[in-house]
């Protein structure tokens, strides 16, 4: 309780200090901050600044109710800390100081799409997902489909082409064909929308534990599995087979159904708005199939 009242009487004292310039210092610490978090928001190093950030406040929270033991350890972790951050994120700290320097200076307005917007967009590509990769593992013609999640893949869409386009059956028949320039690599998709193509993912972590009779497709759905929590769908080459990689686990045996239900249950929370605005679509794919088996 003293702690606290310390902390508190400490902000008030700095605070009823405070003139214009300390202002402008805080402006400027601030958008310095933002900047760095800007840069590597697209790498794993934005998921484990997210880490440091967590043990950063347990270290406040120990030090404020004075459990001795955390803070001691939390404290020679902090000392080492530097070094750690240069030594884990070498290659994100690299990118982050190249890109610094041909990056203009500024505010750019960040828009996003509103959950709903994310929400109708999920809804027709999962349509799109499926119906492709049923047709796709008819034809016996491989494809890669990452889904971003939380952990941006801007590292992996750097080096594909960028498409930037509503996902549709069509345009996944197009990309996956193999004579196209864009068949050899992994589509990438982030809110509901087709970011890039031609991509490469990372290798699993255990190349050699993998079993040996899975392709060049599945090691890789597997190896962006374990880096991200991406979800990865596979349609193999050889037997047409559609496999899911998640948490570096693959899942075989997919069906458009089976599928449709998995990345609805992952990409749409479950509400009733959600429900509803998905039935059109379900329906449309039962009317098609149906029209389908009266006229073969």
């Amino acid at each position: 309780m003293n702690n606290m009242k310390e902390i508190l009487e400490s902000v008030y004292s700095v605070v009823h200090t405070m003139n214009p310039v300390d202002f402008v210092d805080i402006g400027l610490l601030s958008y310095i901050i933002y900047f760095f978090l800007k840069l590597i928001r697209e790498t794993r190093a934005g998921q484990l600044f997210k880490g440091i950030a967590f043990l950063l406040i347990a270290y406040m929270v120990g030090k404020m109710i004075e459990l001795k033991s955390i803070t001691y350890i939390l404290e020679h972790v902090f000392n080492i800390g530097i070094l750690a951050i240069l030594i884990l994120f070498q290659p994100e700290v690299r990118r982050a100081v190249e890109k610094l320097g041909h990056t203009k200076l500024g505010l750019d307005a960040i828009l996003s799409a509103s959950n709903d917007e994310v929400k109708a967009k999920w809804a027709i590509a999962i349509e799109a997902i499926c119906e492709s990769c049923v047709e796709l593992s008819k034809t016996c013609t491989g494809a890669l489909i990452v889904i971003e999640k939380q952990t941006k893949l801007g590292e992996q869409i750097e080096n594909g082409t960028i498409v930037n386009a509503v996902p549709s059956k069509e345009l996944f028949g197009n990309i996956f064909y193999p004579k196209t320039p864009l068949h050899d690599g992994a589509v990438i998709m982030r809110d509901g929308m087709i970011l890039a193509a031609a991509c490469f993912l990372p290798k699993p972590q255990k190349e050699e534990l993998i079993n040996k009779k899975l392709g060049s497709r599945h090691r890789a759905a597997i190896g962006m599995s374990e880096n991200s929590d991406a979800i990865v769908i596979v349609v193999s080459e050889e037997t047409g087979q559609i496999s899911v990689a998640e948490n570096g686990n693959l899942t075989r045996d997919f069906e458009f159904d089976t599928l449709h239900k998995f990345l609805t249950d992952k990409l749409i929370p479950k509400q009733q708005d959600n429900k509803k605005m998905r039935l059109p679509i379900l329906r449309s794919r039962t009317e098609k199939r149906d029209s389908h088996e009266k006229n073969p």
